[in-house]
Parts: structure tokens; sequence; C-alpha cells
């Protein structure tokens, strides 16, 4: 496609720096705040980077989180077309949206998912103990990070975690941003697929897990269709491993190119600090790094810019999360910061459902993993590691560490 305005940025912009959002986002939200950016398609949406900007258009109705509307900006190809194909409640805008929301709300309650804190102890201390009967070099990555909040994740929702390998692979190629639309919805309806089988065995047979509550009360009665159960169990699945995964290694991947931030984590009993260092972290790494996504259905002024209906936004959550008029010295990171306003789970009415639970498996794994291995270090020079550019959740798709 010929690029009809060449002055106008690609978006996603490139990183110089792997812990940092491109730089070009920084001259942006300084000089240009909510300006224009071109994406895969050519479409020319309005990128939005300032904080307060960005909390107000999450937080207005009149921007749409439906991926069907036209205008919307999507990711690449392949998403655009998985929208068309199924839609889950991220995707809709009230009142569905809290219909569906409402559905789930008691599953990922703070007070529940507190109660499955010696659950995730578990699971963190027998991987850890899996790990130390290894000779290192080990990737952290397939033998703590990625397995920790898989088997929470499978716990919760009531879906055999032997099946691992394939609905992770099914789900790297879900959120891969240079997978083609073919592949994406071939590994979509796999895993569609699996889950319907297992919505049907629910049906056959409830147990104490998420699935089987939406069959019971939802499917039963009528609420949801089969498709929608689907759907759901597909969204919960991958983001309830994927985020929390990328965070995991990529969280420690940080603290090692801060040692003193991580001795002091490593030396602490204080509950507070460990929450303090978790949401510090989701400020500093935004592992969502390709913006939220909305479309306009009216016109709306945001930062003294008219953004007319039917036009595209995307709320920059990486930089606002380095805004200075909301985080002092952005750049640095600081365990001891009060820094739980942060973006990284979204603003609005579709923050994400599971923060709780990403916030309960961070702290377990922050407080537990450099206490039980102290020597913890890289097995790998820094510029060896490869970084998740071409993926939709950041981080490192492998991290050797040895000890």
């Amino acid at each position: 496609m010929t690029n009809a305005f060449p002055d106008i940025p690609a978006f996603p912009m490139q990183r110089r720096c792997p812990f940092d959002p491109p730089p070009q986002l920084s001259r942006l939200r300084a000089e240009d705040p909510v300006s224009r950016v071109r994406l895969w398609d050519g479409s020319t949406p309005w990128l939005i980077t300032r904080y307060e900007d960005q909390r107000a258009v999450l937080a207005d109705p009149r921007f749409s989180a439906d991926g069907r509307k036209p205008g919307y900006p999507h990711l690449t190809a392949a998403s655009a077309v998985r929208r068309e194909r199924s839609r889950a409640f991220i995707s809709m805008d009230n009142p569905e949206h809290d219909a569906h929301r409402r559905m789930l709300t008691r599953d990922f309650m703070v007070k529940r998912v507190e109660a499955l804190r010696p659950t995730v102890q578990r699971i963190v201390d027998e991987l850890i103990d899996d790990m130390l009967r290894d000779i290192p070099p080990v990737d952290l990555v397939e033998a703590f990070a990625l397995p920790v909040p898989s088997l929470v994740i499978c716990e919760l929702l009531g879906i055999p975690y032997a099946d691992h390998a394939f609905f992770q692979r099914c789900s790297h190629t879900i959120i891969s941003r240079t997978v083609t639309p073919e592949a994406a919805i071939a590994a979509a309806d796999e895993l569609k697929d699996y889950l319907s089988r297992l919505v049907d065995a629910k049906d056959h047979e409830p147990a104490d897990d998420v699935l089987s509550r939406l069959v019971v009360k939802q499917l039963r009665t009528g609420a949801l269709t089969r498709c929608e159960v689907v759907d759901m169990a597909v969204l919960l699945l991958v983001a309830g491993h994927e985020t929390t995964a990328n965070m995991i290694a990529l969280g420690t991947l940080t603290l090692l190119q801060h040692p003193d931030q991580l001795a002091e984590l490593r030396g602490t009993d204080n509950p507070k600090l460990v929450a303090n260092a978790v949401e510090e972290l989701l400020r500093y790494l935004n592992i969502t790094h390709t913006g939220r996504r909305r479309v306009a259905l009216e016109d709306v002024e945001v930062g003294g810019q008219l953004i007319r209906a039917g036009e595209g936004v995307i709320a920059a959550n990486d930089v606002a999360n380095r805004d200075e008029t909301a985080f002092p010295d952005p750049d640095a990171l600081d365990i001891h910061r009060q820094a739980r306003h942060h973006m990284a789970f979204g603003y609005g009415i579709h923050q994400c459902l599971g923060q709780p639970l990403a916030r309960v498996e961070l702290q377990v794994v922050y407080s537990t993993l450099y206490r039980r291995i102290p020597t913890l270090r890289l097995a790998a020079p820094l510029d060896e590691i490869k970084f998740k550019h071409d993926m939709a959740v950041y981080g490192v798709h492998e991290l050797p560490v040895t000890w």
C-alpha cells in the first residue's frame, strides 16, 4: 500500500533500550501528545501519549473497544480477522460488557484470589525445587516463569495442566505480531475446539472451577451461548498465563540489572515492600506494549485535539507510565515508589479483570525466587537475550540463568 502520509511515523515504534519505551514516544508526549501515527494497513489513528489524556479516553464511553466497528485500529491483519470471528467481553461496550464481566467478578475478587496465595506459594516452591535439582544453566522462562501462571490458571479454570504444551503453543501463535491471519485463525480454532470439548465435559460433570460455574450458571440458563463461553475461556486462558509469565521473566532480568534493589527485595520480610516492587515493575516494564485501542463513536476533544467520530485511538500506556506528571523521575526503577496508579492494567471499565491474581502471583514469585536462589544470575550476556519485539505481549523468549 502506498504511504499517503509520509510525515506520519509508523507505529509501533522501535525501542532503543529493551527496558524503556521507544524514545520517539517520549518526544511526542512532550511536543505533540495527541498526534497521528501510521499502522500496518496504512490507517492513521490518533496516538495518545500523556497519562491524564489516556485516563480520560479509557474512562469515556464515547470511545468504543469493539473491534468490529469501522475505524478500530487493529494491531495486525491477524488480530483484525480474529476479532471478526470471535468476541470476548474486553471487545464489548456497556451494557453488554458489564453483563459479561459480572459473570466472572466473583472468581477474581481480591478476597477470593488471596485465598489462592498458599496454592501459588506451593506451586512456586515446587518449581524452584525442580530447578535446583537441575544442572545450571537453565532457561528461567521454560522452567519457572511460564509454568507458574499456567499451573495457577489451569487450577482456577479447571483445565488439565497436562495439556499445557498444546495451549501454550496455540497462545504463542495467537499473540504473535508476525504470524499470518491463516496461522492465527488455525491456532485459535484449535484452542476453541479443545475448550469446547472441555465445556462439554463440564456440562456432563461440573466441578469446583470457573469453567464449570460458567456452564452451570450461564450456559444452562441461556445467559451465554456455547460460543460465548468458549470465547470467554480462550481469553481467560491466554491472558491468564501469557502476561504474568512475561512479567516474571522480564522482571527478574530487570532486577538483575539493578543488583542493589534486588538485594533489598531478597532480604526483606516486609510484604508492603514486595507489593511496591510488583507495582513499580509493572509500571516500569509495560509488557502490554502496543497500546490500548479504541474508536471514537462521536466527535470528542482530547488534549486540545478534536477526534472525529469513526477515528481510531491508541493509548500508549508504556509512555504514560513514564510521564513525569504522574511519576517523578519516571525513567528510574524504584521499588519504594508508590506506583499503584500505573496504567499497566488499563483504566476504566476495561481494566484487567485478573489483576488481583497477577498481583498475588508476582508477589509470591518476587518474595521467594531470589531468596531461595540468592546467587541467581544471568548465564548469557545481556546483548544475547532475545526480547519479544515480535509479540503483542513483551518479554523475553528465553532467559538463561545460573547460580
